[in-house]
């Protein structure tokens, strides 16, 4: 995508657009896109439309800071954060740092917090950074583009929604993940966080740009194809390099809040060209790995997405109901997690699963996923 496409600003329109997109880009996490688009909605009504700008826009020397949520999404749909839970981070993060903030960005594209955000840039009257540190959603901390180039996660600011902050210096992103995970536990289960504050210059290094364009720009897909009366599905997956990996239906479904997680598999029998197949998908808050018997169809950190099979809206881990007909996709993740370290990072095995990563084309092309 050209400069000159690319989003300036946040309107209503944008919002729409982008809370679809980025529950595709979420693989299933990253917070209800649903209560991320109420919350950036109010805030662009309260104090008009957000800026936008490009990472080669920043001032290297600026202070950036993403801004998201951390918890378990089955908490997020029912304890909305307020205003003052978002910029409480921002404040205590500018009180130990002794500067302030110049934009925020996303930590992840995926889901919600691609647009929790908006509200903070809203309510500082800063600018939103195009860009955001997975291109996708991750279900833990130091699953971050700035921790595969040993960019500081410290200091690393919280609050919940009774008005308690909290301040980590920790060693790596593996240790924040720890501790601030225990925290989110006490604090009920989800709670605010910055973390990985850094440079304009460092943005501009470590980021994956353009990511809150291509969340637009997959929404606007959809709803063009509904109303165009295209295939949604089929317009995606050209879109996105993707490739269809099983149709079929929910006939199991297992989540469990573990450990500040919603963790669990799903179980699809196969429709039309899968009749006879069942497909196993197993989750922590993400989409992590497709299978059919035992043989991938996908594996982190590809993406892999759930599409209504009528309408290519994507399902979430937390909304997948027994009975939905879905389509689960499957596309490319961005370059920097095909790395060594961002398969060691990402990767099946750091999440238990016994299976070396291959990557989706690879498995496409050997009959791993279906066309």
């Amino acid at each position: 995508m050209n400069k000159t496409d690319r989003l300036t600003s946040l309107d209503q329109r944008a919002v729409e657009y982008i809370a679809v997109g980025a529950a595709v880009l979420g693989t299933g996490g990253g917070g209800d896109p649903h209560v991320g688009k109420l919350m950036a909605l109010e805030a662009i009504r309260r104090h008009g439309p957000v800026q936008i700008v490009q990472l080669e826009e920043l001032d290297d020397d600026g202070l950036i800071v993403p801004v998201s949520m951390i918890g378990a999404p089955t908490v997020m749909q029912e304890k909305i954060p307020s205003a003052e839970q978002l910029t409480k981070p921002l404040d205590l993060m500018e009180k130990e740092l002794g500067r302030k903030v110049t934009a925020v960005m996303p930590i992840e594209v995926g889901g919600g917090n691609s647009l929790v955000p908006v509200l903070a840039a809203a309510e500082r009257g800063i600018p939103l950074v195009d860009a955001d540190a997975m291109g996708r959603a991750f279900p833990e901390s130091q699953m971050v583009t700035f921790h595969l180039e040993g960019i500081a996660c410290s200091p690393v600011t919280m609050a919940d929604e009774r008005g308690n902050t909290a301040l980590l210096h920790t060693i790596d992103g593996v240790w924040e993940e720890r501790l601030a995970r225990a925290l989110t536990v006490e604090m009920g289960g989800s709670a605010s966080i910055c973390d990985y504050p850094l440079s304009g210059a460092q943005a501009k290094r470590s980021a994956i740009g353009g990511t809150l364009t291509l969340a637009y720009e997959i929404g606007r897909t959809l709803f063009e194809a509904k109303q165009q009366k295209l295939n949604p599905v089929r317009e995606l997956l050209a879109q996105l390099d993707g490739h269809a990996l099983f149709q079929g239906k929910a006939v199991d479904i297992r989540r469990r809040m573990d450990g500040g997680f919603t963790r669990g598999e799903a179980v699809f029998e196969g429709t039309g060209k899968d009749k006879g197949q069942l497909m196993k998908l197993f989750f922590q808050n993400e989409f992590l790995l497709a299978t059919v018997e035992d043989q991938p169809l996908a594996i982190t950190p590809d993406l892999i997405a759930l599409l209504d099979q009528d309408t290519g809206m994507p399902v979430t881990t937390e909304n997948l109901k027994y009975g939905a007909r879905v389509i689960a996709a499957g596309f490319p993740c961005d370059a920097k997690w095909r790395t060594d370290k961002g398969i060691e990072t990402a990767g099946p095995r750091y999440f238990g699963y016994d299976l070396d990563y291959v990557p989706i084309e690879t498995l496409a092309s050997k009959g791993g996923a279906a066309e």
